[in-house]
C-alpha cells in the first residue's frame, strides 16, 4: 500500500512539472512574415470538416481551374515572370491559406515564390501588409501535372471585401498554363524577373483578364461562422458582361446581403460558376461538364454546407444541342444525389430567360421547351432542398420568354450588375441556417 502511494505521488508532481515547464516555454522566433510556426496540427483541418479552438478554415474566394486554349496568355503560359492576381473575400478570418492548382498541366509546375498582401489600387499593394507564403516551410514548391498545392496558414487578418492581392513568381518555364478565363478582374504580368515583394507595382506592365493557377484562399474563421455555400454554374454565376474589378456577379451581392445578418448567421460564398459550363457535355473553351468538376470545385472546398445549382442552358443552347428535357434532369438529379452524399444541402436554380439572344443558333423554340420543361421539374419535382427562382425574378413581366430590359446586359441572355443583384435578392436566406 505505501508502494503504491508514493508511485500515485510521484506520478501527480511529474504531471504538474510538465505542465509548467509547457507554460513557461517560448517558441523560437522564425524571422519570416510566414507563419512557419504555425503547425498543420495547430491551425489547419481536413478541407470540409473539423473545428478547432481557434476557429475553422473555410474557404473565403474560389475560381474553378480550367484547360488552357490553344492560343493567348494561358497557352503561352509564364517564364521567369510574376503574375500578381486580385482576389476579394467574401468572409473574415485571422490567417489566410492559398490552394493552387495544376490540374490541367501536362508537366510538373516549379512556383519559385509566393506573397500575399492587401490591396491598395490595381498592381499597387498596402504598405505593411506584405507577407511571405510558404509551403512546407519552403518558399518554392513543385507541383505535380495533375495536383494541387495548399500552402501553410499566412497570419494576415482579412476583412469581408477587402482585397487581397496574391503575387506569383514562376523562374522557369510553365508551359500552358492552368487557369479561370472570365475573372471579370485584372490580372498583372510584370517584367523578367522576381517582383513579388514590390509595393508599387511599376513592374507589372501587362494587364490580362484571368486568374492563374490561383484556385483558393481559405480563412481561420470564427467559430460562429456556419459555412460556404457554393455557388455552381455557368457564365451567369462567373458574371459575364458585369462591370469590371467592381465584384458585380450575383454571389457578390448574395455575400453582401448574408453580411449584413450579423454574428451568428454568417456564412461565405463560392463562386464555383465556369463561363458556357454544361452539366453533360465537356469543351475546350467552357470546361469539363459539371459532373466531372463537381468534386474537385464544390465537394472539397473548405467549409461547404450549402450548393446552389443554376446549370443546364447552355446543354440547350449550345451545338449540339440537348433538347431532351429528361437527360438534363438526369444530370441534375445526380448533383443533387453526389451532393446529399457529402452531408451538404442543395437547391435547385431556375434557368433564366433566352429569347433573343444575340447568339447566333443559341435560341431554338425547341431549346425553350425544354427550359419549360426543366424548369417545371425544378419548381415541383420535390428533389432539391429547395427552390430558388431565378426566372421568376429576372423575365420580362410583358414578354416572359425575354429578359426584363432593365436586367437585360444586351445580348439577351447574360444579365447586367442591376440583374444580377436581383438575382441574389430572389435567394430566400432562411435557407441557410
Amino acid at each position: 500500500m505505501r508502494w503504491h502511494r508514493h508511485f500515485t505521488l510521484l506520478t501527480v508532481f511529474l504531471l504538474l512539472m510538465g505542465s509548467l515547464f509547457g507554460l513557461l516555454t517560448v517558441p523560437k522566433p522564425n524571422g519570416t512574415n510566414s507563419v512557419q510556426a504555425m503547425h498543420h496540427d495547430d491551425m489547419s483541418s481536413p478541407v470540409n470538416s473539423t473545428r478547432h479552438k481557434n476557429g475553422h478554415w473555410i474557404g473565403t474566394w474560389s475560381a474553378s481551374p480550367q484547360q488552357p486554349h490553344g492560343e493567348g496568355v494561358s497557352h503561352r503560359g509564364f517564364n521567369n515572370e510574376t503574375v500578381r492576381m486580385i482576389v476579394h473575400p467574401h468572409l473574415s478570418g485571422k490567417a489566410i491559406r492559398l490552394k493552387f492548382s495544376n490540374a490541367f498541366g501536362e508537366n510538373p509546375l516549379t512556383i519559385g515564390k509566393v506573397t500575399v498582401a492587401k490591396t491598395k489600387k490595381g498592381s499597387h499593394i498596402r504598405p505593411g501588409t506584405l507577407r511571405d507564403v510558404t509551403f512546407g516551410g519552403t518558399e518554392s514548391i513543385t507541383v505535380p501535372a495533375g495536383a494541387r498545392a495548399l500552402s501553410d496558414p499566412v497570419k494576415l487578418p482579412v476583412s469581408y471585401g477587402e482585397d487581397l492581392t496574391v503575387s506569383v513568381y514562376f523562374p522557369g518555364e510553365t508551359g500552358p498554363s492552368t487557369w479561370h478565363r472570365l475573372s471579370r478582374q485584372t490580372s498583372y504580368i510584370s517584367s523578367s524577373g522576381d517582383h513579388t515583394a514590390e509595393l508599387k507595382g511599376d513592374s507589372y506592365k501587362t494587364e490580362v483578364e484571368g486568374w492563374f493557377y490561383l484556385e483558393a484562399v481559405d480563412v481561420l474563421a470564427q467559430p460562429s461562422v456556419k459555412g460556404a455555400i457554393v455557388t455552381l454554374g455557368n457564365s451567369i454565376t462567373d458574371g459575364h458582361s458585369s462591370t469590371l474589378n467592381a465584384n458585380h456577379r450575383w454571389p457578390d451581392y448574395l455575400a453582401e446581403r448574408i453580411q449584413r445578418q450579423g454574428k451568428g448567421r454568417q456564412y461565405s460564398v463560392l463562386n464555383s460558376g465556369i463561363s458556357g459550363n454544361k452539366i453533360l457535355r465537356d469543351s475546350p473553351v467552357y470546361g469539363v461538364n459539371a459532373l466531372a468538376r463537381l468534386d474537385r470545385d464544390v465537394l472539397t472546398q473548405s467549409g461547404a454546407t450549402h450548393v446552389i445549382l443554376l446549370e443546364g442552358i447552355n446543354d440547350i443552347g449550345h451545338e449540339p444541342h440537348t433538347f431532351d428535357a429528361n437527360k438534363i434532369i438526369a444530370g441534375m438529379k445526380q448533383i443533387v444525389d453526389q451532393v446529399h452524399a457529402s452531408g451538404l444541402k442543395v437547391y435547385g436554380g431556375t434557368l433564366t430567360p433566352f429569347e433573343g439572344t444575340t447568339i447566333e443558333g443559341y435560341y431554338t423554340e425547341e431549346g425553350e421547351q425544354t427550359r419549360q420543361e426543366v424548369n417545371r421539374w425544378i419548381r415541383t419535382g420535390g428533389y432539391f432542398d429547395g427552390v430558388i427562382d431565378f426566372d421568376k425574378a429576372l423575365r420580362d413581366p410583358e414578354n416572359p420568354l425575354r429578359l426584363k430590359p432593365e436586367f437585360d446586359s444586351g445580348d439577351h441572355l447574360h444579365p447586367n450588375d442591376k440583374g444580377y443583384k436581383a438575382m441574389a435578392e430572389a435567394v430566400n436566406l432562411s435557407l441557410f441556417k
